[in-house]
């Protein structure tokens, strides 16, 4: 009797630790060759490719801003895993936005997940996007400076 029961509690055990929802986890961003350490980087990471890189159209993304002084790193916590794109901004100004020359090219650094490259636009979420599972994870931003 025993015997035929260890093999349905082995399946009943492995279902049910099958099922445990996915644990939320961490992201760490290092972000390198900053041009200086004048103003703020303003950092967002999103799952929605329809609002990237304005990831302050979804209101689940996770948005922060810290000093642009010395070694910079971003910590995100409490993410679930699944697909994400980073955007960052160099806003040395600190006025809340990306300034730009002629109406057009950014004055200011931006940098984004997986290096995605800016040509005459912003880069498409499907160039930046990277999966996040359980733990934690380290990602590398380089800041770039069109002017």
């Amino acid at each position: 009797m025993i015997r035929r029961g260890l093999p349905l509690l082995a399946g009943l055990i492995a279902a049910v630790a099958g099922a445990a929802p996915a644990q939320a986890g961490e992201v760490v961003i290092a972000v390198t060759d900053l041009r200086s350490a004048k103003g703020v980087i303003r950092a967002c990471m999103t799952t929605r490719a329809d609002v990237f890189p304005k990831c302050i159209k979804d209101p689940a993304a996770h948005r922060t801003v810290v000093s642009a002084g010395g070694k910079v790193e971003i910590r995100f916590t409490g993410v679930k895993p699944g697909q994400y794109a980073i955007a960052l901004l160099h806003d040395e100004n600190d006025n809340g936005k990306a300034d730009r020359a002629m109406g057009m090219m950014p004055k200011e650094g931006y940098g984004f997940s997986r290096d995605a490259p800016v040509k005459m636009a912003p880069p498409k979420f499907k160039d930046a996007v990277f999966q996040i599972g359980e733990g934690s994870q380290r990602v590398t931003i380089k800041m770039r400076y069109f002017l």
